[in-house]
């Protein structure tokens, strides 16, 4: 279990604190989506989770060790790995094989070992036969996929995500969606950053944040159908969830809580009945804009 309590942090004393008073408890196995608008907190956040970043007060516990103390954060960097926005600034090896063994190389591991653990990572992101190519010469989203792999070697039970699908193009951002889900249905805790509501509708918890604070924190139906609040920090709901709220706006008694397409076709196709009730011929196509 990841515990935070009572976190503060300030880069600045002169400054409020970027986070000010969070407290949290993560299981593992967990997924958690943790969103917010720029300069919440997030990522700051985050970095607390793997010592990266430590608490100016308060305490945060991976698995009952206290991230103060040093003599602990290299158990915990490996328990908590971290993906950060842009690959690149992790990539450290000349090749992919090489990239990936930099973890457990530097655990002075046995070579077989390390050999294991390097194909069972680049299996589980599906970069089997990429051992040899050098990472400079891969797309943005196979960068991404590498540097799951280079975390997933060290065999954490925790992956943080921040923004990974941000700079991706359509295909691979379902890629490394779906490696994440099936690293979640493993067992895997997983805490993904995000400003995309609808690459985490299938989370286990949102944790909204809001100048340093936690503002919300719930399942995902339970928060992405406060649409209005969302609204009014910056956020974008799911389109799906925004078009059936915007039903209700229009007298509709719908609940706003739908994610998936299926869920609006009953709810518009239930919707366009009650309003066509009595009338002789059918209703002609709807027509839906943004």
């Amino acid at each position: 279990m990841i515990e935070i309590s009572k976190l503060v942090y300030t880069y600045d004393p002169s400054l409020p604190p970027v986070l000010n008073g969070i407290s949290l408890r993560i299981t593992e196995g967990e997924y958690v989506a943790l969103i917010g608008p720029n300069g919440c907190g997030k990522t700051t956040l985050a970095r607390h989770l793997n010592g990266l970043t430590l608490p100016t007060t308060g305490q945060v516990t991976i698995d009952s060790l206290d991230t103060l103390s040093r003599q602990n954060l290299p158990d915990i960097r490996r328990k908590v790995g971290m993906i950060f926005q842009n690959p690149e600034n992790q990539i450290v090896g000349t090749t992919v094989e090489e990239d990936v063994a930099f973890g457990p190389g530097n655990l002075r591991l046995p070579p077989a070992e390390i050999r294991a653990l390097v194909d069972t990572a680049l299996a589980q992101v599906g970069l089997t036969g990429y051992e040899a190519r050098h990472p400079h010469t891969l797309s943005g989203g196979e960068k991404q996929l590498l540097a799951l792999a280079a975390v997933l070697s060290m065999t954490p039970g925790y992956v943080i995500l921040d923004e990974p699908t941000s700079s991706l193009d359509p295909v691979s951002k379902e890629r490394v969606l779906a490696i994440v889900k099936a690293l979640n249905a493993g067992g895997m805790g997983i805490i993904h950053i995000t400003h995309n509501m609808e690459d985490v509708t299938s989370a286990d918890r949102v944790i909204v944040m809001a100048k340093g604070h936690v503002a919300a924190d719930g399942t995902p139906r339970e928060v992405f159908c406060r649409v209005e609040w969302l609204k009014s920090l910056g956020l974008a709901p799911p389109r799906i969830t925004e078009l059936i709220w915007r039903l209700r706006n229009r007298g509709d008694d719908t609940n706003p809580a739908v994610f998936t397409i299926d869920e609006a076709i009953e709810r518009i196709t239930s919707h366009l009945g009650r309003l066509n009730t009595g009338r002789a011929e059918p209703p002609g196509e709807m027509v839906l804009r943004e």
